[in-house]
């Protein structure tokens, strides 16, 4: 899994440690607007520095409202700028304390979070799923669509494509309270459907299934209430709208070929 990260990684579809001065909403609309132009599919982020380890929020690779109408500008700015704020917050806090962590590559974090304090599991993996979740996505209708690779293993894993969706929609609907829904390629080379709670993610030794993400939707209620209210149901159908399927097949291609 680690070689499969780091491909990933390399490859821009997975962001890091990213260190240096923080981000702000304003800088990020902006930064997001050229970044879209570009048709660039991560977000951009500063290389760590030998002397600060801080990890920062990066701005988004879209305009606030460049998701609408499945995603309104609202909820990004709220869930961008706020709460995605306070995960690298508390994940910065939480390296205070351990200076042996400073530096150190969040997924090695993760992969061994069990033995760490609870912030490194709820900070660690919100900063971490965050980012993997924003560049999941793309402006409604430049999505595409899977690889031809990528399209055969969704039809040998679930039947087809449509029949994924559901299966990954009715895990996202399925999470008791909050947490995420994920397709990854598990420990067997297989794709499969997966939830977790809260900010917990396949890549954490406590997950109960692990494996390298290729997408994952945030069902935390801050996601979508603002927009859909308690329809939950309705967000996960609209969400695959938003999905940047050249981006899911790039991490798939990286995750079966180590």
């Amino acid at each position: 899994m680690r070689a499969a990260l780091g491909a990933l990684a390399s490859a821009g579809l997975i962001t890091t440690a990213a260190c240096g001065d923080s981000g702000n909403a304003a800088s990020g609309a902006a930064a997001g607007s050229a970044a879209a132009a570009s048709g660039a599919a991560t977000a951009a982020r500063d290389e760590p520095a030998e002397t600060d380890w801080r990890y920062t929020l990066a701005p988004l690779p879209y305009a606030y409202d460049a998701l609408e109408p499945v995603i309104d500008a609202e909820t990004m700015q709220l869930h961008h700028g706020r709460h995605h704020q306070a995960y690298v917050n508390g994940l910065n806090a939480a390296l205070e304390a351990r200076p042996d962590l400073q530096g150190m590559a969040l997924e090695e974090i993760l992969a061994r979070v069990s033995g760490l304090p609870v912030a490194f599991r709820n900070h660690g993996g919100g900063h971490w799923n965050h980012d993997f979740f924003w560049n999941s996505m793309t402006a409604p209708g430049t999505g595409g669509e899977p690889s031809e690779a990528f399209a055969s293993a969704i039809d040998e894993a679930f039947g087809s494509l449509e029949a994924m969706k559901e299966a990954f929609n009715q895990a996202g609907g399925g999470q008791f309270g909050s947490g995420w829904a994920w397709l990854i390629v598990n420990d067997a080379g297989d794709l499969e459907v997966t939830a977790t709670p809260n900010q917990d993610n396949p890549l954490m030794d406590v997950a109960e299934v692990q494996g390298t993400p290729i997408l994952g939707n945030d069902v935390w209620e801050h996601a979508y209430y603002v927009q859909y209210r308690n329809r939950g149901g309705d967000y996960l159908a609209a969400w695959w709208d938003v999905v940047d399927w050249s981006v899911a097949s790039e991490r798939y291609a990286s995750a079966v070929e180590d």
